[in-house]
C-alpha cells in the first residue's frame, strides 16, 4: 500500500515537470467602455486541470490598483493551448498599465488533490500592459 503511494507521488511530481504558460495575447475595447482581455492557456503540465483559477490586480495608468479580478480559466485540457476571453470591467484598455497575478487560489487536476500551480506558471503580455507576477 505504501509503495503505491510512494509511486502515484512519483507520477504526480513527474506531471508536474512541465510548466503552464500565461499570455495576455491582447485587449480590446468593448461597446460598454470595458475592456476584453484575450489569454492564451498553454497547459504543458502533462494533468487536465479541471479548477484553475486566477486573482488578478489592475494598475491603472498611474501604477494605482484600479481593481482586482478573479477569472475562472478551467477546464484546461493537458498539451494543448485553450483561448479564453474575460471582461475587465469599468476601466478602459489604455488606462490599464499592468496586470499583476496576485494569487491561484484554484489548480486542481482531475482526479487529483489541488496543487499549488504557482511556481508552474510563466507569464507573457503582447498586449499594451505587461502580465506580471
Amino acid at each position: 500500500m505504501i509503495a503505491v503511494s510512494a509511486l502515484a507521488q512519483a507520477a504526480m511530481a513527474q506531471s508536474t515537470d512541465g510548466r503552464l504558460s500565461i499570455e495576455l495575447n491582447k485587449f480590446e475595447e468593448t461597446d460598454d467602455g470595458a475592456c476584453q482581455a484575450y489569454f492564451l492557456f498553454g497547459n504543458d503540465t502533462g494533468l487536465g486541470l479541471e479548477s484553475f483559477e486566477l486573482s488578478l490586480a489592475i494598475l491603472d495608468s498611474q501604477g494605482v490598483i484600479d481593481s482586482l479580478l478573479t477569472i475562472d480559466a478551467s477546464p484546461l485540457p493537458p498539451a494543448r493551448t485553450t483561448l479564453k476571453l474575460f471582461a475587465i470591467p469599468e476601466i478602459s484598455c489604455s488606462d490599464i498599465s499592468e496586470i499583476l497575478l496576485h494569487d491561484i487560489p484554484a489548480c486542481k487536476p482531475q482526479n487529483a488533490d489541488p496543487l499549488d500551480c504557482f511556481d508552474l506558471v510563466d507569464l507573457d503580455s503582447k498586449a499594451s500592459a505587461p502580465l506580471v507576477k
